[in-house]
């Protein structure tokens, strides 16, 4: 097949769509695809762009909240040479890429395309919309609040510490762990420049879990343990020896098909397909409460879904090709 990877975007994980692209491309290449690499801030690269594009590292903090334009929309106004492909590989996360922008852009220029439509990537990229359906769904998710809120009901429904976080965002970017009262407008303040919209979670203390899916079937069940952090945030998620990851993780098995069950169900009930990555924490009691799920989750050399498929048997390259087989469009 003739794919186009799509990469870059607009959001604040630029960086590690920079970092998925990169292995994407060599797989689909080593399965004989034909790959043409599309970055949103410069259209199709040439082999040179393209090797010193690919090149770059992740550092251990977002690239900002910035835009890198002309963003993607434009992009795909302007760029005739996606109409030659048979496929659009979505190497993006986060901002626009994810959201369901691209996807409605792309359904209406007539384009297939990996991972889930318009209406699931909208529905998950929103925290508040996901917890309400997963809730809906009967999965556990933790209780939750939207700012503006009075730090006297912050305190008697959530307590502390708590999780603030942008609505709207992913690999922990702008997420703070906030011990009491004094430290909350700070973390809102933080949050509020990745996004308008932030929530305000209760904190579950206890293991984080991660359960990739493929083509509806639940992938082994990880557990992320930091390293320094009670949090697996962006640096952990991405600089090396920040985590050790254990896939599959050393769970009870009627725990492990539990997980799977809830991931699954996360899954559809956002409407999603293709793929996606559910995360949980897992409290003293054996409780699983799901704090997302990603519907374009992370493809770089450590991400966490490539690792759950490869605990469940399935390479890298098999990977990428099975999620071109389940296509959109």
């Amino acid at each position: 097949m003739r794919i186009a990877v799509l990469f870059g975007g607009d959001s604040s994980e630029r960086d590690v769509s920079v970092a998925s692209a990169r292995q994407v491309v060599g797989a689909l290449r080593s399965l004989g695809h034909e790959v043409l690499a599309f970055e949103t801030s410069r259209g199709l690269l040439s082999g040179v762009e393209e090797q010193a594009r690919l090149g770059t590292a992740i550092e251990r903090a977002p690239p900002g909240a910035k835009p890198a334009p002309p963003g993607v929309p434009t992009l795909l106004q302007q760029a005739p040479e996606l109409g030659s492909v048979d496929l659009v590989f979505l190497a993006l996360h986060g901002g626009t890429g994810e959201d369901g922008t691209v996807q409605t852009l792309l359904e209406l220029a007539g384009l297939r395309y990996t991972g889930s439509g318009p209406l699931g990537s909208a529905l998950a990229m929103d925290k508040d919309i996901a917890k309400r359906l997963l809730l809906a769904a009967g999965v556990p998710t933790p209780e939750w609040r939207m700012a503006p809120v009075e730090p006297a009901e912050v305190e008697a429904a959530l307590g502390f510490p708590l999780i603030v976080k942008p609505n709207r965002e992913g690999s922990t970017v702008g997420l703070s762990l906030v011990e009491d009262a004094a430290g909350l407008a700070a973390a809102i303040t933080q949050a509020q420049s990745f996004g308008t919209e932030v929530m305000l979670e209760r904190y579950v203390p206890g293991r984080e879990l991660t359960v990739g899916v493929l083509e509806d079937t639940a992938l082994a069940v990880g557990e992320i343990i930091p390293q320094g952090s009670a949090i697996f945030d962006y640096a952990a998620k991405y600089q090396q020896g920040g985590a050790q990851e254990l896939f599959p993780a050393d769970l009870p098995e009627a725990l492990a098909k539990r997980a799977k069950a809830l991931a699954l169900t996360a899954h559809r009930a956002l409407k999603l397909s293709g793929y996606s990555r559910a995360d949980f924490r897992l409290d003293p009691d054996g409780g699983l409460w799901c704090l997302e799920v990603n519907t374009l989750p992370g493809l770089t050399a450590g991400s966490l879904l490539p690792k759950s498929a490869a605990a469940a048997g399935i390479s890298f390259a098999e990977l990428c090709e099975r999620i071109c087989r389940a296509v959109r469009g």
